[in-house]
């Protein structure tokens, strides 16, 4: 089977620096772009990284990192922190003697795009002095690489390996308002490490955070001496232009396309600088995009021309990287982008900023047992954040979402007793028990809350939700491991398809070619085949209303994949025509996420008899509805919706999962089952 190359530079892989190379030589021709608001433009980048307003701090920095162990700095967004503290470490020897400047970022393109900034301020090649590891791409160098920027998900994987972090001198948290899952998660294991390793140095930055909180947190440390201070913070003003605010008079009935006539009002009539429209998710992205790309091309060919970009988390690297060139002469370019532009990267020439002021969340919902992608207005602060300047308050990710993924993590990691372990903000006992419930029902973990092995320990290698990894390395058992890697790399990508303006019918008609009647999982494989055996062609996809780089992503995924459950001891064989095969593989790991149609309708899960619906993306959608399904998870907009839909058989459940349906509730699935027949 064909598989691409992967973007860690050595050899056999892409060639260095290849999927960068826009960016670079669009640099090198500055006589044909122009770089508005850029007041200090025409210094050196050493005389630009003077004018950041976190230079004036550089020495007290670093004093406070030599005496106290833990330093919080609270720093508004554009005063150069991300960028300018690592370096300072750097040149002030904490990563001298083989040790490493760490510096964790929420999202994959924070990580890749301030360590591509921080490899260019220093005149380096991206990969050795500077690198970044994020999940399934790592451009770094045990021997070479001194700072090294990550999500903070790749250092709890680092830890498996590596406990203590030995290799870490300074480690500094970037954006830990956001207080993601495994930042928080991250807090808890570095308050513990440091009780073993007095030399390690933390450092909290954020554009807005409860300096307090985190200070008494890490001095609540035990020490030899407890009348010691141990951290310390540090305030770094940051607001390097005035920003004026303008709010819709009145609601409108579809914020994607009041984006796309507020960008269109700023185009014709405001004077040059770029623009930068906030939405929820990929699929917005892509569909406003798509219709401004359409009123660029009638604009006037004397106007200032329009260069539409997009910017979300799955994109590939090289279209990250077009979003940070200089803009070219009498144009004006526009980024529309999720929420991953919130923070931590800066595009220079921003001077316009269109917030649709909705913000998409993943919510864990007790009622049915499953995290519901919720698209909620955002907080007063988060919009003041996308305007440039200042924080927000959204409750942390810990307190609102499944928790099975961090309790297999901590099991992993020699966490015996993870109710007495040092969260933060600790979870809802709730949320707790239920993800160890589900543990235990994918043999994760034993009768006693122990890691299994080799299942539960294999299951936490993945960087997969749990039930992927257990589809994958259950697999082998069904005879179809060649299709389930398939599915598990192609359900990492979002949106397969793409809806051009006015194109629904015709883009519906393309997706029935390789919808399957089993479901979407299966659709999926058939859309990867068909993209393998059509010689992996763009224009083959541009035909069929296919993501090609997504799809070429998928590829990448699926190698690496591969190589874990080679690891693992998997062997890689396929159900060729046996698509039952699959469907079982696929409810032996989703049996949770099991629901019946209802007579009245609706869906009803299978354990809980919680209502829910199918998403209009499903292919099952147009059809007549199953009888059973698992899924993969629910987005909540009108309704709630299952996504990634599989139809299953009743017995399956019985036959695959007898210890998650059994008394009572096996016996009412019994009568419900006959009153269905």
């Amino acid at each position: 089977m064909s598989h691409s190359k992967t973007t860690f530079w050595k050899p056999g892989a892409e060639a260095p620096g290849s999927h960068l190379s826009e960016e670079r030589s669009s640099a090198t021709d500055a006589s044909s772009y122009i770089q508005p608001y850029n007041a200090n433009g025409s210094l050196s980048i050493q005389q630009q990284r003077q004018q950041l307003p976190v230079f004036r701090h550089r020495n007290h920095i670093l004093y406070l990192v030599e005496k106290f162990r833990t330093v919080v700095v609270v720093g508004e967004t554009g005063c150069g922190k991300t960028t300018q503290i690592p370096q300072y470490l750097y040149e002030a020897g904490w990563a001298s003697a083989g040790r490493v400047v760490g510096v964790t970022q929420p999202r994959r393109v924070a990580a890749v795009t301030v360590a591509t900034r921080v490899a260019e301020e220093r005149g380096v090649l991206l990969g050795r002095e500077v690198g970044y590891a994020v999940r399934f791409d790592d451009c770094s160098d045990d021997a070479e690489t001194r700072i090294k920027f990550l999500t903070d998900g790749l250092l709890i994987r680092e830890m498996m390996s590596d406990p203590l972090l030995s290799k870490y001198g300074v480690l500094m948290l970037d954006e830990a308002h956001e207080r993601s899952l495994h930042t928080d998660v991250i807090v808890g294991l570095l308050k513990k490490i440091q009780k073993r390793r007095s030399d390690l140095r933390l450092i909290v930055a954020s554009a807005t955070l409860d300096a307090d909180q985190f200070k008494a947190f890490f001095e609540s440390n035990e020490t030899d001496d407890p009348t010691k201070d141990t951290a310390a913070v540090l305030t770094v003003e940051g607001r390097m232009f005035p920003v004026d605010v303008f709010y819709s008079l009145n609601p409108v009935p579809d914020y994607r396309k009041a984006t796309v006539e507020t960008v269109m009002k700023i185009h014709r009539s405001e004077r040059p600088g770029d623009v930068l429209a906030f939405l929820t998710g990929q699929d917005e992205v892509q569909y406003v995009v798509s219709l401004l790309i359409e009123h660029a091309r009638h604009l006037d060919q004397d106007s200032l021309k329009m260069w539409v970009l997009p910017m979300y988390g799955t994109l590939r690297h090289s279209d990250q990287a077009k979003v940070f060139q200089r803009t070219p002469r009498n144009c004006r370019k526009i980024v529309v982008a999720t929420n991953v532009a919130e923070t931590s990267i800066t595009i220079a020439g921003i001077g316009y900023v269109v917030d649709a002021g909705f913000v998409k969340l993943q919510a864990f919902n007790c009622r049915c047992a499953v995290d519901v992608l919720v698209v909620v207005p955002v907080s007063q602060a988060s919009a003041q954040q996308r305007a440039g300047r200042a924080g927000r308050a959204t409750v942390p990710e810990m307190q609102r979402t499944s928790l099975a993924g961090v309790v297999l993590q901590l099991k992993a990691l020699g966490v015996d007793n993870i109710l007495r372990f040092p969260f933060l903000s600790p979870p809802p006992a709730q949320n707790m028990v239920q993800g160890v419930e589900l543990l235990y029902a994918l043999g994760a973990v034993d009768e006693h809350c122990r890691l299994t092995i080799p299942l539960g320990a294999s299951m936490a290698e993945f960087p997969l939700n749990p039930m992927f990894a257990k589809m994958l390395l259950g697999s082998e058992r069904f005879g179809c491991s060649v299709e389930a890697l398939t599915v598990a790399a192609m359900m990492q990508i979002q949106n397969v398809f793409v809806e051009p303006p006015n194109q629904r019918s015709r883009m519906e008609r393309a997706k029935r070619k390789f919808s399957a009647a089993e479901g979407d999982h299966v659709s999926m494989l058939n859309v990867y085949n068909a993209f393998l055996a059509n010689g992996r062609s763009s224009r083959w996809c541009k035909a069929h209303f296919l993501h090609y780089r997504g799809l070429c992503r998928a590829v990448e995924i699926r190698s690496q994949l591969e190589r874990m459950l080679r690891r693992s001891k998997v062997k890689l064989v396929s159900c060729e025509e046996d698509v039952e095969a699959l469907q079982k593989c696929v409810t032996a790991a989703f049996f949770a996420n099991a629901a019946r149609f209802h007579p009245s309708g609706v869906y009803r899960t299978v354990r809980d008899d919680y209502s829910l619906y199918l998403h209009p993306t499903s292919v099952l959608s147009v059809e007549e509805p199953p009888a059973w399904l698992v899924f993969n998870d629910v987005v909540h907009t009108k309704k709630e919706f299952m996504r990634d839909i599989t139809v299953i058989k009743p017995d399956w459940l019985y036959e695959l999962a007898p210890h998650y349906y059994q008394y009572g509730t096996e016996r009412e699935l019994a009568a419900k089952k006959a009153r269905l027949e």
